[in-house]
């Protein structure tokens, strides 16, 4: 075993799963998910040697911007990664690992140095575009080095969304510049609407680990589409966890 890490904000467990494989013992604290609230959450101290975790995102999507302009800020989806700062700093795990948008800040934990890394799903073999940014915190401020291909693959699917995802519309202009048409209209523009199969598939989540939460769990259809397009695809989890387990064991050997 690797290490004793704890899961925060875990969702189904897509990045946990890609840990799990990496050899790491994932313990999964509380989510919304599952009916849960982190706020209320105060780990053990000095019992886990890693902290992973993605707070939510939508705060900090481009879309946000448009939302608080209709809706005023008090619409806009809270801001949990400084609950992920108090449980890292409660728990004083040798390391953490953050995952998020581009445009989310990068943790703050005293005693901790963080590095981030920018990484495309494209970039470690998988066919879905979808970028995130990974911190990983340790007292010493260690680099992550993870393994990407010389090329990515110049086709490609397009980011799984909690609702979905699929094509955006593609305006059309004429000579003179203006909107040409209704664009937007062809059935090639449309947002294509994918299965919870096609989903989890373009996740690369596995098919039996979807059978058992379509039979066993107690999830409802719109909270797996959560869960699932919320999470991490299995060929960047796995490109991660591999660092992340490279760079512990650098620290062990030392």
């Amino acid at each position: 075993m690797k290490g004793l890490v704890l899961s925060l904000f875990p969702g189904i467990g897509l990045l946990d799963r890609a840990f799990e494989d990496e050899g790491f013992c994932v313990v999964r604290g509380p989510d919304y998910l599952w009916g849960s609230c982190v706020k209320r959450f105060t780990p053990m101290r000095g019992r886990f040697d890693g902290v992973i975790g993605g707070p939510p995102c939508k705060r900090f999507s481009p879309l946000a911007n448009v939302v608080r302009a209709v809706h005023g800020e008090s619409s806009v989806a809270p801001d949990m990664i400084p609950e992920f700062e108090r449980i890292v700093s409660e728990a004083a795990p040798n390391w953490f690992l953050m995952e998020n948008v581009e445009r989310a800040p990068l943790p703050t934990v005293q005693g901790y140095r963080v590095r981030d890394e920018i990484v495309n799903n494209r970039w470690v073999g998988g066919e879905q575009n979808r970028v995130r940014r990974f911190s990983f915190g340790t007292h010493d401020g260690r680099k992550l080095h993870i393994a990407t291909e010389a090329l990515e693959p110049f086709e490609f699917k397009v980011a799984v969304t909690t609702n979905s995802g699929g094509r955006r519309k593609v305006i059309a202009y004429d000579a003179s510049g203006r909107v040409r048409g209704n664009q937007g209209s062809a059935d090639h523009h449309r947002l294509e609407w994918r299965s919870l199969e096609a989903m989890a598939a373009d996740q690369v989540v596995p098919a039996d680990m979807l059978a058992l939460l379509q039979e066993h769990g107690a999830f409802t259809s719109k909270a797996l589409r959560t869960g699932i397009g919320n999470g991490v695809p299995l060929p960047m989890g796995r490109a991660v966890a591999k660092a992340v387990a490279d760079a512990v064991a650098v620290s062990i050997a030392a």
